[in-house]
Formats: C-alpha cells, structure tokens, sequence
C-alpha cells in the first residue's frame, strides 16, 4: 500500500456507558487513498470524530483494523503510536491551540522541540511562508487574527512532513472569506505536494473542496458523493437528517 494510504476495513468502536454499550462504528471499511481530499460527514452523532480518531490512531478501534501505508496502527505500542503520530500524521483542529507566550515561529516549531529535534529555522520560515504567514513569523497569537491562527495551525501540522493531514472541524472557528483561504491551502496540499487530507465536517461548502465527500450515519457509511458541489451535499445532508430513524 503506498504511503499516505489510510485503510480501515471493517472498524468498530464501542464505548461503555455503565450497563449499556454504544456502538459509535459499526463495521466501517473505508480507504483514502494517497493525494486524495476526503470530507467526512454526517448527522450529529454519527461518529464522524470516532472515525477520524481510529483513522489517525488517537482512538483504538474495539475491532477491525486500520493501516498507514504498510504499517498496521492496531498491532502498535502506545509508544509506538505517538512516535507514528508524530512522524506520519499532521492534525488540525477547530481550536487553533496555540500557546499564547510563543511567537508563530516558536508554535510552529513546538512538534519538532517536543520530539527532541533542533527545528531548522529555515523550514520554519518555509512553512509560514506556505501558508501566507513569512511576515507574521514573530507575532503572538493574540496579534493574529483567527484566519491567521488557523493558518499557524496548519503550518505546525506540516513542520514534520507528515504523510497524512486530519483536520475536525477546522474552519468551523471562521468566517466564510478565512474559511476559504484555509480549504485552498489544504486543496493545494493534494494537488502541488501530493499530501493526503481528511476533513471532519458539517459545512457542504467546505466539503465541495474534497475529492469526495463520504457520509456517516449511525456509525455506518451511508454512500458517498464525488466531485459534488456545495448544492448537492448539501441536499444529501438534508436527506439524511431528515430520514425517519
């Protein structure tokens, strides 16, 4: 499987709440394929964020199996799988969760520190350069906007080089002008350096950025759209959150 490949086949995830059990997957056997942009969506509750978090390996599956490439996540140590996750895999959140005593350049550089590298100052200015921010290397995050922020976010996830970019939610702190300048930065992620994304997502807009958009209910997947438009999944949304359950 090439690198930048992410399979799950047939990955449940069951939590215990007291006496009872919820099942948040349910059997899911999905792959994102290297250079590829998928949205993940679905109703509240579907298990969009279990998804990803198995995917990415922040979250182990009760069963199944989910593989990076040619490396089998489920069979990983949880060292292992922090040494994985530092290396091969980006993330970016709805919150920007950036240290407000450090500048841009020294948030960026925080992956590599904390890994025990000496980050390169020139690939940090190589990545805030990526993302629009060169001139913003020494400011704060409170003399950034939020547009500004995400995009810290985003060059932090990318100072490893990681194989694979998750991103939950990650204009859903934005307004609709940044949000766009942040999914053209991830859209140019796949198509110029052949990165894999996938994006957890409740916006239709956003998601007409993808490749494809899959959708989740009740923990399964419940088909998927390609190269659709804004109007399309959003109409698919609307069907499915109006289905009689």
């Amino acid at each position: 499987m090439s690198s930048g490949t992410v399979q799950l086949r047939a990955v449940t995830r069951r939590f215990s709440l007291g006496a009872t059990s919820v099942t948040a997957l349910d059997r899911v056997s999905l792959t994102f394929p290297r250079a590829t942009f998928t949205a993940v969506m679905g109703p509240s509750g579907s298990g969009k964020s279990t998804l990803l978090q198995c995917a990415a390996g922040l979250d182990r599956s009760t069963s199944g199996s989910v593989t990076l490439g040619g490396t089998e996540l489920t069979d990983l140590s949880e060292t292992e799988l922090t040494l994985l996750r530092r290396e091969r895999i980006g993330f970016v959140f709805q919150a920007f969760n950036l240290l407000p005593s450090l500048t841009a350049e020294q948030n960026v550089a925080l992956p590599l520190r904390l890994a025990g590298r000496r980050p390169s100052k020139a690939r940090v200015r190589e990545v805030l350069e990526q993302v629009g921010l060169g001139d913003r290397a020494r400011h704060r995050p409170t003399e950034l906007s939020g547009g500004q922020q995400q995009r810290v976010a985003l060059a932090r996830a990318l100072i490893t080089r990681p194989e694979v970019l998750f991103g939950d939610e990650p204009t859903g702190a934005l307004d609709s002008r940044t949000s766009r300048e942040v999914l053209d930065l991830l859209r140019a992620m796949v198509d110029r350096e052949g990165r894999t994304v996938v994006m957890v997502t409740h916006d239709p807009v956003a998601a007409s950025y993808a490749d494809r958009a899959v959708f989740l209910v009740d923990g399964r997947v419940n088909g998927e759209l390609t190269g659709a438009g804004a109007e399309d999944i959003a109409a698919r949304m609307t069907r499915l959150e109006t289905a009689p359950c």
